[in-house]
Formats: structure tokens, C-alpha cells, sequence
């Protein structure tokens, strides 16, 4: 996507690539969102012709089954060039920051609503709370949602081989937004496990 600029791909062009790779590993790519400037600031967008320009940040949600039938879903947040949005280098580090605050209060024994406070606290402490409108997570497995929900008001405690994932967002309308999605595992010894692993950072490889 470095090239976007006037004339660059739209969001359903952008589909093509994630899709090819998602089905390397999965057997089908059940969903791939790409919310580019504004349309980003949708938690769960309808796909649009949107046209990718130069600055804009963009938001790509991918998930689907694996032979095994058990699900994935990732998240990461990029930017075509430099931000055009003077606000969303600051944003995304305060997410960056909510995921990984989250994370480590991710073990057993830890109800799922307090893994959600955790990153709830981090972004409403940097003054964007009215703009994560989303929980934090929840369970996945042989369905891409189930329990336990990372949200307020789940008060079952997490335990050993418990998968969930951990995504905060802040969505400024009419602007941009920001998520960061990992699935955690609770491991054996109730410590969280990062399911995972590509880059966190906004700028495009």
C-alpha cells in the first residue's frame, strides 16, 4: 500500500492480498475488513470502494478457521506513508499501550471484566474514553466468538487453556481509528500466552 495516493486501491482491492496469504494457513479466510481513513473509525465495517490515499490510516481485521477447525482473528493498524492525521501516532501508542496492559493482566484467577478495566483505564486516563465504544475482546475456539466476553460485567474468572482475544480501539468519527487485536491463551501455569506475533507498529514494511 505504499504507492496509495489519488488513484491507489480501495478497500475491496486490498482484500486480495490478506486473502491469498489467510489461505496459506486457514481453510477459508472467513473474513478480511479494510477500513481505511474514516471508515476505520467503524469497529465492524461494511466494505467499501473507498479509494486508499497517501496518510490515511487503515485498519485490517482478518480471521477464519484452520484444518484443525479452531479460529484466528488479527488485527493491526497501519498508515500509507506519514500520518496525515497529526493524532494518530499518539493514538496508536495509547492503544499499543491499552493491548499490552491487558495482556499482562490476562492470567488466571483474573476475571474477564478486569482484563477489560485494565485497557479501559489506559485509554480513559489519556482522554479518549467516550472513543473505545467496543469490549476489549472475547473467547474464541471452534467459534470465532464465544466466552468468556473481555468486557465489563463478566466476572468469570479466566483459567488454564481459556483463548480470547485482546482488542482495545479508540474510533474518532469522521477521522480515523485505531485497534490492535492478539488472541491470548491461558497457559498451564496461568500465565498468558501471545498467540500472535507480527509487528505492533503502524509503519508499513
Amino acid at each position: 500500500m505504499s504507492g496509495c495516493g489519488r488513484g491507489g486501491p480501495n478497500g475491496r482491492s486490498v482484500l486480495t492480498s490478506p486473502r491469498r496469504s489467510s489461505r496459506r494457513a486457514h481453510q477459508r479466510p472467513d473474513f478480511v475488513i479494510v477500513g481505511s481513513g474514516p471508515n476505520g473509525a467503524s469497529p465492524h465495517l461494511e466494505q467499501t470502494d473507498r479509494v486508499i490515499g497517501a496518510g490515511d490510516p487503515v485498519v485490517v481485521d482478518i480471521g477464519g478457521p484452520a484444518p484443525s477447525g479452531y479460529f484466528s482473528d488479527s488485527t493491526r493498524t497501519y498508515c500509507v506513508g506519514s500520518p496525515g492525521d497529526p493524532e494518530f501516532a499518539t493514538v496508536h501508542d495509547i492503544v499499543r499501550t491499552a493491548q499490552q496492559k491487558a495482556f499482562e493482566t490476562a492470567r488466571a484467577g483474573v476475571s474477564a471484566a478486569a482484563v477489560d478495566q485494565a485497557a479501559r483505564t489506559v485509554i480513559e486516563q489519556a482522554g479518549y474514553g467516550p472513543y473505545f465504544i467496543t469490549r476489549t475482546g472475547h473467547g474464541i475456539g471452534l467459534e470465532v466468538h464465544e466466552e468468556p466476553y473481555i468486557v465489563r460485567g463478566d466476572d468469570r474468572l479466566l483459567s488454564p487453556g481459556m483463548a480470547f482475544s485482546i482488542e482495545p480501539g479508540i474510533y474518532l468519527p469522521g477521522r480515523f481509528g485505531v485497534r490492535i487485536e492478539d488472541i491470548v491463551l491461558i497457559g498451564a501455569d496461568g500465565s498468558p500466552v501471545r498467540l500472535n506475533h507480527s509487528p505492533t507498529r503502524w509503519e508499513l514494511p
